[in-house]
């Protein structure tokens, strides 16, 4: 698996010994409300089966979701990564702990995983989905090059409440 370095960071692979340190970070509100698929609160169950599944597509021939730890001095202090990885094209997804927000780290790794799938991958678009109220993710996006396509009207369903999502691509 490909490790990237950057000065403020270190994407490389989930590894076991991640768990209490995932738990720790990912383990917020604030994470979950502005996320799809991470549950809270987190438990060490979660971040048990996590890093199980990220191991287990790490040895796939052809994955179709290539996930990266954010590591801040040791600590898993976010995560990135592309996911259905199919044909010419990735969704791209992040989270970051709260502690290192408004730094520009994630901008940073959006850019690093955006030129890894364009470079490595060969895909040609690169997309994320954002709610309509995670104006931060936004301005990550467009900070490192993704341009607004446009509202996809009650495109998830989270909480028992249908939410819309804002597309954003990077195409080259």
């Amino acid at each position: 698996m490909t490790i990237i370095k950057s000065k403020h960071f270190i994407l490389r692979p989930f590894k076991k010994g991640d768990e209490k340190s995932l738990l720790e970070n990912i383990n917020n509100k604030k994470i979950y409300r502005n996320t799809l698929n991470i549950p809270y609160p987190y438990t060490l169950k979660d971040a048990k089966e996590w890093i199980a599944k990220n191991l287990k597509e790490a040895k796939m021939k052809i994955p179709t979701k290539i996930k990266f730890v954010i590591d801040i001095d040791g600590e898993v202090a976010g995560s990135i990564g592309l996911v259905k990885i199919r044909g010419h094209k990735a969704e791209i997804g992040y989270w970051l702990v709260e502690k290192h927000w408004d730094k520009g780290i994630m901008t940073e790794a959006v850019k690093l995983v955006t030129k890894f799938g364009f470079n490595k991958l060969k895909l040609k678009r690169i997309y994320a989905y954002v709610y309509p109220f995670n104006k931060a993710s936004m301005r990550v996006l467009e900070k490192a090059g993704y341009k607004f396509e446009g509202i996809l009207r009650k495109d998830v369903k989270k909480d028992n409440k249908f939410m819309d999502d804002y597309l954003f691509a990077n195409v080259r």
